[in-house]
């Protein structure tokens, strides 16, 4: 696993070994920034506050630090991840741009600092959790109002209608990598 674009480039990052975490795979990274660079969902990265949740060893707020995000908060609740999340963070040496909270992105009661302008959500896949953390930090004031979201799921997994009804959330666009689907949503209005 390595940084495939922005300053750190070509660093390679830290991984964790067993099944307790599933990476998102570079090619499915490299796919999400190249979209969020594109232009479409306007300047995302530049100067971006980062809300990385179940962000395991940190490959998605990382690559969004060397693409020109100004801060990063990192959420994840396993204490291997958190090793790897913070070797990974000093590796690029962003400890002055990275905030990390181990705990569970479903119950924190709240973030300190800027809101999140862009989130990004890679839940264990079949879980649905990821959507429903999206909307607890909404809930909790962690999320700017006209935040960029991206979801990651499983290929053959749909976001709840009924939640992103009840919390006034429109799919713009979802897209799949192999077994993979990223999920491109705003809040409505």
């Amino acid at each position: 696993m390595r940084i495939i674009g922005g300053r750190h480039r070509g660093t390679k990052l830290a991984n964790l070994g067993g099944d307790k975490t599933r990476p998102t795979a570079d090619r499915v990274r490299e796919n999400l920034f190249n979209i969020l660079a594109g232009g479409n969902y306007g300047e995302q990265l530049k100067d971006a506050h980062v809300l990385d949740l179940f962000s395991g060893t940190g490959a998605l707020g990382l690559e969004a630090l060397s693409r020109g995000a100004r801060t990063a908060c990192f959420v994840e609740k396993d204490h291997n991840a958190l090793s790897v999340l913070r070797a990974n963070i000093a590796r690029l040496k962003q400890q002055n741009s990275c905030m990390v909270i181990a705990g569970n992105a479903l119950s924190l009661t709240g973030i300190r600092g800027d809101k999140a302008s862009l989130v990004l959500a890679d839940a264990p896949y079949g879980t649905g959790d990821g959507l429903l953390a999206v909307v607890h930090m909404m809930t909790v004031g962690a999320v700017a109002t006209d935040a960029l979201i991206v979801v990651e799921t499983a290929k053959a997994e749909t976001l709840d209608a009924d939640v992103m009804q009840t919390h006034q959330l429109t799919c713009h666009e979802s897209r799949t990598y192999g077994k993979a689907a990223l999920h491109f949503l705003t809040k409505v209005g």
